[in-house]
């Protein structure tokens, strides 16, 4: 395939994507307009982006954002940090896995969010409550992926370790490990989701700087384009993380 015609693969999916958000935009905008929308609820989407250049020059955008970017990112380390140690401890030792693995995935699934008011207590009015409320609520997908991608691991492999006399550490980090980073990621992803979710929620919630302050402003505001504005720039947030762990995931898991 020459790389024309792999350039225009390639953009093809980008393409699509960005048609369709358009066009979707553009039927929102029309039933407005048409008023089967009610537009106290739901600003059209040309408001929206005219509020753009008021809410990153009046709102303070960029600061906001790094802080919430550095929230974020904070959260992630953690969450590979721990999140794959502790994921790969489980798998490891049986007795504890079996012990633990259920109150984790009952974790996954708790309102965690709710534990604010305890983080409050333990780590002030500060970003570090927002960072580790982000951390415990992504931590285990990551876990329990982390568990799925090692316990995946095809027999064969493990028995071509063995007959090269790999040690434990060996056998993990030269055949396990690789093998079971394509579904480490998918659970990084997941926790990144759910890392992200609570990060803006629990600033929004406690009102302390970065992008969920600012929603929680301009919707006392009533300020509704301004809002959605706004929560434009979480997902952006969203979009970077994502594009860099892609990136990564690539980087790791080449081949040549």
């Amino acid at each position: 395939m020459t790389s024309l015609a792999l350039s225009r693969v390639r953009f093809l999916p980008f393409a699509l994507g960005l048609g369709t958000f358009l066009a979707a935009a553009l039927i929102v905008e029309i039933l407005i307009r048409a008023g089967l929308i009610n537009r106290f609820i739901v600003p059209m989407p040309s408001q929206i982006v005219a509020s753009f250049e008021r809410v990153i020059v009046e709102e303070h955008m960029f600061e906001r954002f790094v802080m919430t970017f550095k929230e974020c990112l904070a959260a992630a380390a953690l969450l590979a940090i721990f999140g794959i140690s502790i994921g790969a401890a489980m798998h490891r030792f049986e007795l504890l896995r079996r012990a633990t693995e259920t109150w984790v995935a009952a974790m996954a699934s708790a309102p965690t969010v709710l534990m604010y008011p305890l983080f409050l207590v333990i780590f002030g009015r500060s970003a570090t409550t927002i960072v580790m409320m982000g951390f415990v609520a992504g931590l285990p997908a990551v876990i329990l992926k982390t568990i799925e991608g090692l316990s995946s691991t095809r027999r064969v492999l493990l028995n071509v370790g063995r007959s090269f006399k790999l040690t434990p550490l060996q056998m993990f980090l030269k055949i396990q490990l690789p093998s079971a980073l394509p579904t480490i990621f998918t659970g990084f992803k997941l926790g990144l989701i759910f890392a992200l979710i609570n990060v803006v929620g629990v600033e929004f919630l406690i009102n302390f700087g970065g992008l969920g302050q600012l929603i929680n402003d301009l919707a006392e505001r009533y300020d509704l384009p301004g809002t959605y504005a706004a929560i434009c720039f979480v997902i952006l947030v969203s979009v970077i993380f994502f594009i860099v762990i892609e990136w990564i995931e690539r980087w790791l898991t080449r081949t040549d």
